[in-house]
């Protein structure tokens, strides 16, 4: 009885610890994975990757991986994107790899406003290393590495399913607002008999972009200030990212906090989470970002060792680019990718 109590534990903490999707603090510098919308919002085509590991003090840390890339075809007011993700969790290896293709159309409204609509359509490998699993028939005191005799150890089969998301982004001048959901097709992802539906996942951000160059002069581009809000919901799960950014070019500075400061959770506190501090530099084309995440929970910065996040941005014009919009032809751009904010 005790073999099988240990099975049904080992399996629960290899295959549920993934309970909702991987986070990200630099979520404007992840715009496909945060939205599929943000495809095509910048001007030039976008390169970006970014690496995330969680709690590396702890044996096991966590770490995820997005890379995308997406183009501006201005002429067909379109976006194309392609995004790849990935996510390593546990003792047993257990990891996600999804990739998508993303489309986004414009529709102007007389200029002030853009509405961007758009569709991910993506598709999951999910894996686990069977060598590394540690079964009921394994624990016998004194034996190590022992191989398991269990027969349900081969029941552990990949898991691949299509998955299918949506989302709009309205932006004017300075301000943007967008909302997203993943996991249209509710997919189960369960690697054993049974059923692990993964549940929706909504993502509602807004945020603004301001010059101060009225009290700071720094050159020729004037600097600003972006505060930002970022709300998701998985299932039970929920939580909530506040901040602002300040763009002192070259250099970016930012501050945040996540947290449900109004909700209690199950200990009957408070649910702070993290506050992250964020830091960046612009060199040409490239943008690089790193964020720390100072855990306000048990797991704290001593024990687990908080979250480290690094992001490369590259931004590059396709060589005869057919629908490249000239210099006098230029639309209104999303006010979080563009480095110089006009008045």
């Amino acid at each position: 009885m005790m073999k099988v109590k240990l099975y049904i534990a080992i399996l629960l903490t290899s295959f549920c610890i993934a309970a909702q999707d991987a986070q990200y603090s630099q979520f404007y510098s992840n715009p496909l994975y945060l939205n599929p919308a943000f495809a095509g919002t910048s001007p030039n085509t976008r390169a970006v990757f970014v690496h995330r590991i969680q709690w590396p003090n702890l044996p096991q840390a966590f770490s995820n991986s997005t890379a995308s890339i997406d183009y501006n075809a201005t002429n067909l007011n379109s976006g194309f994107g392609l995004i790849i993700s990935s996510d390593s969790e546990g003792s047993g290896g257990l990891r996600n790899t999804t990739g998508s293709f993303v489309y986004s159309y414009e529709a102007n409204m007389n200029n002030k406003f853009i509405l961007r609509p758009a569709l991910k359509f993506g598709y999951t490998v999910r894996n686990i290393d069977r060598s590394k699993l540690v079964l009921g028939d394994q624990v016998d005191f004194g034996v190590d590495g022992t191989p398991s005799q269990d027969p349900q150890v081969n029941s552990i089969r990949l898991r691949n399913h299509w998955d299918i998301g949506a989302g709009f982004l309205i932006y004017s001048k300075k301000s943007w607002f967008g909302m997203s959901v993943d996991h249209l097709t509710k997919p189960n992802r369960s690697m054993i008999e049974g059923k692990d539906i993964l549940p929706f996942r909504y993502s509602f951000h807004i945020g603004s972009r301001y010059p101060l160059k009225r009290l700071v002069s720094t050159g020729t581009v004037a600097p600003s200030i972006a505060p930002s809000i970022l709300y998701r919901k998985q299932g039970e799960f929920q939580q909530l990212d506040a901040g602002a950014s300040v763009h002192l070019q070259p250099i970016i500075i930012g501050l945040y906090y996540r947290g449900m400061p109004f909700i209690k959770n199950d200990y009957d506190r408070v649910n702070h989470d993290a506050v992250i501090i964020v830091a960046g530099v612009e060199y040409n084309n490239l943008e690089f970002g790193y964020s720390f995440d100072l855990n306000m929970t048990k797991i704290d910065p001593v024990t687990g060792g908080g979250a480290h996040e690094f992001s490369l941005i590259y931004y590059f014009s396709m060589a005869g680019n057919p629908h490249k919009t000239r210099n006098n032809q230029k639309k209104l751009q999303c006010p979080a990718f563009v480095k110089k904010l006009n008045n």
